[in-house]
């Protein structure tokens, strides 16, 4: 449904996004995840038709939206595409079915197929009570309803999320994730969301494209993304606990614990928290930590120690006793290795 092609845009002489190429399936809910000033939203607002490409082709279906090489940029409202933004962005002296009727006014739909739409829209995000009241009368929460109410009432093909939850409290974001799914699924459209938050990412996409510095390091499904992440940058960025990335130096753990498995490589060797054990005394195999922090969670506990300026963190059992003095027995193969530019390399 959705194609970029080589995508690039520039302002003035910096690069936000470069060389960016993939294909979204029909129906699917992609995940544009990364870190601040990576690029994610400047594609969003290409795709939106808020910015133009410097570069590149973008396709929805057959149809050519944004073409840098011949200068083509399809409008906005010709665009078949509904976008929700961060602040809700809602008419604050229209009521909330005013909110939602005003993109089939401008359409030019007739009053009875407005009426029908608005209500459709209104029940499916659970706000028909709230119909006449103002923005200023109601919750945050109600307010992103009514901003999706909005997007879906004139029924896209594209639904554009620029990091729609952000605004709201844990619970109440958690809520939420699962109504934009039982509305993506509802509605059948091709779903594009802009994050930083890996959790909303992974469980919320088909797909995801990892951003860093303007460039996909990496476009997968969730589970191959924690399976078997195609950069260091990856390896770091996804994972609940993330993976550990500890240095390498020819074929050494830290440069100075020898390990055959590493086959002399130099960079980094992933070891995953769950494969990271505590050990109780120095021996082959076992280096000295300062603890860091001890977290619960879901039944577990993480035990975070510092290496050398490393961070290192295990799973473990929240029932075993702690050692007195932190130690880690690195395990004697790495999952992937990634060299010194973080390519994976095993």
């Amino acid at each position: 449904m959705i194609t970029l092609n080589q995508l690039g845009k520039t302002f003035g002489t910096a690069m936000a996004v470069e060389d960016v190429s993939l294909t979204v399936p029909e129906g699917a809910f992609l995940v544009l995840l990364g870190p601040s000033g990576c690029g994610k939203t400047t594609i969003l607002r290409m795709l939106a038709g808020l910015e133009h490409p410097t570069q590149g082709i973008i396709r929805f279906g057959d149809t050519v939206v944004a073409d840098a090489g011949r200068g083509f940029t399809l409008e906005p409202g010709r665009r078949n595409a509904g976008l929700v933004f961060q602040s809700y962005a809602l008419w604050p002296h229209m009521t909330v079915s005013g909110n939602v009727e005003w993109p089939l006014r401008v359409a030019n739909l007739n009053r009875e197929e407005r009426r029908a739409r608005v209500a459709e829209a209104l029940e499916m995000l659970g706000v028909a009570k709230l119909a006449n009241r103002y923005p200023g009368e109601i919750s945050g929460g109600q307010q992103q309803r009514v901003a999706i109410a909005r997007m879906i009432a004139p029924r896209p093909r594209v639904l554009l999320f620029d990091e729609p939850l952000s605004n709201l409290d844990a619970t109440l974001r958690v809520e939420m994730r699962t109504e934009l799914l039982r509305v993506h699924r509802a509605t059948g459209a091709t779903a594009v969301y802009v994050t930083h938050d890996q959790i909303e990412a992974m469980t919320m996409a088909t797909h995801v494209a990892v951003m860093n510095g303007g460039k996909v390091e990496q476009f997968d499904t969730p589970q191959r993304l924690l399976s078997d992440p195609a950069s260091a940058f990856v390896a770091r960025f996804i994972g609940t606990p993330p993976a550990n990335l500890i240095p390498v130096q020819d074929g050494s753990w830290f440069g100075m614990m020898p390990c055959a498995a590493l086959r002399g490589a130099s960079g980094h060797g992933m070891i995953r928290a769950e494969d990271l054990m505590l050990a109780n005394a120095p021996e082959p195999g076992v280096i000295a930590a300062n603890l860091v922090e001890v977290v619960p969670m879901a039944g577990r506990r993480l035990v975070t120690g510092l290496v050398q300026g490393q961070r290192l963190t295990a799973v473990t059992d929240p029932h075993s006793p702690l050692p007195a003095d932190l130690h880690f027995r690195l395990p004697l193969a790495a999952a992937a290795i990634f060299d010194v530019q973080g390519r994976r390399v095993i």
